[in-house]
């Protein structure tokens, strides 16, 4: 395994952001030559934290079915909208400019965010086209173009069911003036990218309406989607087993384990 932990700088960066990348190494045994999709990782923390529970033991999965990982520890409060963004798409534009070294399928990168850093993957999926990335990044739009995303329990209105300490924290004294244009349901296009969500009947803190007014612009445009809703469970349950349960044992939940086989499922099919 090839394992490298790569600044990432755009302007208002914070100091410790930084893109953790593990590439599995090809074999004469087993993959000789060949290249695999990346799941590009942003966990969740309300735009404040970036949290341990969405992190490095979700990445071991998506390892061991066999893909790429990088995991975005991006910038939080103070830094506000569209630093933590412009982050994501130069890890994206980075891998792909080095995918022969890391056998990345550049036809095959994918988002996967949870919770904020779910809003955070769902930005880059519908804002990937827009010139302000582009031109600020110099790339392409092409190079920081998700091929698909994975969205658990995701903030995604700033509306009626807004978690709203996450927009006030992504965009600190710009919220009058962004909240409207943040609320991402109403952000979907058709080159919007394939879609993998998930969350739970009773979440309390991002409530599910957040990944329902996001399939439904998803279906408004006939963008593929898969959606699972759980009807027991609460918020930030990462893999909802031990391997990401808090030290009081919160996030063990056995009816939202699958989540993880079903992305599985739908990744080969990208």
């Amino acid at each position: 395994m090839i394992y490298e932990v790569k600044p990432i700088r755009v302007e208002g960066s914070s100091q410790d952001t930084k893109l953790h990348i593990y590439s599995l190494n090809n074999s004469k045994e087993i993959n000789p030559g060949g290249v695999r999709p990346i799941i590009v990782m942003c966990p969740g923390g309300g735009y404040e934290m970036t949290s341990d529970r969405e992190a490095e033991a979700l990445g071991m999965k998506f390892l061991a079915m066999g893909y790429h990982v990088a995991i975005l520890r991006y910038s939080v409060y103070p830094a506000i909208y569209p630093t933590a963004l412009m982050e994501l798409a130069r890890s994206v534009s980075y891998l792909r400019d080095n995918a022969d070294k890391y056998h990345i399928d550049r036809d095959k990168v994918i988002v996967q965010g949870s919770s904020a850093g779910g809003h955070l993957a769902a930005s880059l999926g519908v804002f990937w086209d827009k010139p302000f990335l582009s031109d600020a990044l110099q790339c392409t739009r092409d190079d920081i173009k998700p091929n698909g995303m994975i969205l658990c329990y995701p903030v995604i209105s700033s509306g009626k069911y807004a978690h709203r300490s996450s927009f006030v924290k992504l965009l600190g004294d710009k919220y009058d003036e962004l909240v409207d244009e943040m609320s991402l349901e109403n952000q979907v296009t058709s080159d919007t990218p394939k879609t993998f969500i998930w969350h739970t009947f009773p979440d309390d803190c991002v409530p599910v309406q957040n990944s329902m007014l996001f399939v439904n612009g998803l279906l408004n445009h006939k963008i593929p989607t898969e959606f699972h809703m759980y009807p027991v469970g609460g918020h930030g349950l990462g893999l909802a087993n031990h391997l990401t349960a808090t030290p009081e044992g919160y996030g063990i939940q056995e009816e939202c384990q699958s989540w993880i086989s079903l992305a599985e499922t739908w990744l080969k099919n990208i």
